[in-house]
């Protein structure tokens, strides 16, 4: 029990712990930096965030969902 308390610790750390990445693909990085007003640049990252929480919310679900069934 106390290994899973641990793990349980782990996992939630690495994933609250920000990472700092600098990847784009060299033509998406041209289009953001030739534009002066930065509003395409704003909405990369606004989709960005958006993609990446569907799945982060499905696993949070997925792994409630077997929390629920094991304690039961």
């Amino acid at each position: 029990m106390r290994i899973k308390k641990i793990f349980l610790l782990l996992l939630v750390l690495v994933f609250l712990l920000p990472i700092d990445v600098d990847a784009q693909c060299a033509m998406c990085r041209a289009v953001l930096e030739s534009e002066s007003s930065g509003k395409a640049a704003e909405g990369i990252n606004n989709g960005i965030v958006y993609l990446m929480a569907v799945p982060y919310v499905l696993v949070a679900g997925l792994f409630f969902f077997i929390y629920k069934k094991m304690r039961a």
